[in-house]
């Protein structure tokens, strides 16, 4: 299905459309720009409604305990407060202003402005996330046009509809299509009306997008990322039985499926020895925390996620079959490996395990510098700090409790950059 100028059409009706929306565009950016304080009252009814339960028919394909946690996030992160603390934080005073006078040159207007059009092409590993994006889109302003992921379960257009119904005047800067990622002339098409481009996904999707992409478009990529948990001194740790809890929960309730999920267990070590009794004493928890976890949606869910691995994952698990260094739990698995190489684990909680001496972090980690993003920390108190330093100079983007990886925290940034501060352009005007 299709939104467009706030109405349901087929998707056969595509080519038509993005004819209209050609001839739309100029006429829209001629407009007086978009106020964020429209995007921001049309997402704080939203956060309204969706409290009061609204929406608690669309949440039924999640596990409960999950809705649960989605209510607590949009509790905070929906509201009008928040909201304007993003804008204040990513960018900054949005004020025009006149620079000084110096002699001998011009003084000029500054003033920060929408890209124009966005195009937004989201991946499906994370729950809600065409619409996020699609809001930051609004929120600087610009004409936003949406391909859905192919395995959205159409909870996205709904949120983003109700969004034109709270707030009619934003029906000019939505476009949702659900084209196919194999559909090129269409995501060409796309990409041509587009002045950006912000893409979420594998590097194979962003690689794609390259080649899509006009000559000067701004591509902004949120590219596959790589997460994992370091270990140092469990024994002299006295929270280690929580602290590995929640590293098993966090396994088991992402599946491992997101940027920032966990992929490898570093242990501080260099005998193979320490690494093999931690996974032998790791297994039974991790077992415990899927079972407590498990729900044939996030499996459903999964599957689709996971075919734009496939062939590596094909490899691995070819390796994995022949790899004696397994033990295997009911619905997971513990994986012995004496290399320390961040790489994408077969997911699904199965999980790699690796040494990795502190000397050697710096190695391991330039040499995964344009994945790094999260990593959980298991460490004494005493050496957290000296440790998360090494983690952010050698290019870490979030360090977190290992139960925290995949949490949002408000303020923070994503990849190392504030997205709203990326979907707009600084102008300068001679006076």
């Amino acid at each position: 299905m299709i939104l467009f100028d706030g109405k349901a059409y087929e998707s056969s009706e595509q080519d038509r459309l993005l004819t209209e929306l050609e001839n739309k565009i100029p006429e829209i950016l001629s407009k007086q720009q978009l106020s964020p304080e429209v995007v921001i009252d049309a997402v704080e009814q939203l956060r309204t409604d969706l409290l009061k339960g609204k929406f608690d028919d669309l949440l039924e394909v999640f596990p409960k305990d999950t809705v649960d946690t989605y209510k607590i996030q949009a509790e905070a992160l929906l509201s009008k407060e928040h909201l304007h603390k993003k804008l204040e934080t990513e960018l900054g005073n949005t004020e025009e202003y006149i620079t000084d006078k110096i002699d001998g040159f011009s003084q000029i207007k500054v003033k920060k402005m929408p890209l124009g059009v966005l195009f937004h092409i989201s991946a499906g590993n994370m729950d809600f996330l065409p619409a996020y994006s699609l809001a930051e889109g609004l929120m600087t302003g610009n004409i936003n046009i949406l391909k859905l992921p192919s395995a959205d379960n159409g909870l996205s257009l709904k949120l983003i509809m109700q969004l034109i119904e709270y707030r009619p005047e934003l029906k000019d800067y939505i476009y949702v299509f659900d084209t196919a990622s194999t559909d090129i002339q269409g995501m060409r098409k796309m990409a041509e009306l587009s002045n950006a481009i912000s893409v979420w996904g594998s590097d194979m999707a962003i690689e794609a997008v390259r080649g899509l992409a006009p000559t000067g478009a701004k591509i902004i990529e949120w590219g596959q990322k790589l997460g994992f948990c370091y270990i140092s001194k469990l024994n002299e740790v006295s929270s280690a039985d929580k602290e590995l809890e929640g590293l098993a929960k966090h396994i088991a309730t992402t599946k491992q499926l997101l940027c920032s999920s966990c992929q490898v267990i570093y242990i501080d070590t260099d005998d193979m020895n320490e690494v093999k009794s931690f996974a032998s004493e790791f297994l039974p928890v991790l077992e415990a925390a899927v079972n407590r976890n498990a729900t044939q949606e996030i499996g459903i869910r999964a599957r689709d996620t996971l075919v734009s691995y496939t062939q590596r994952l094909k490899s691995y698990l070819g390796e994995e079959e022949r790899h004696d260094n397994v033990l295997r739990g009911k619905g997971c698995s513990v994986m012995i490996a004496e290399d320390s190489r961040l790489e994408l684990s077969p997911m699904m909680c199965n999980v790699l395990v690796k040494p990795l001496a502190k000397a050697d972090i710096g190695k391991t980690l330039y040499a995964s510098r344009y994945h790094l993003q999260t990593a959980g920390l298991i460490c004494p108190s005493e050496d957290r700090n000296g440790i998360e330093e090494l983690f952010t100079k050698c290019g870490l983007i979030r360090v977190t409790k290992p139960e925290d990886m995949s949490a949002y925290f408000p303020g923070e940034c994503h990849d190392g950059e504030y997205a709203l501060s990326r979907y707009m352009r600084i102008v300068n005007i001679e006076r």
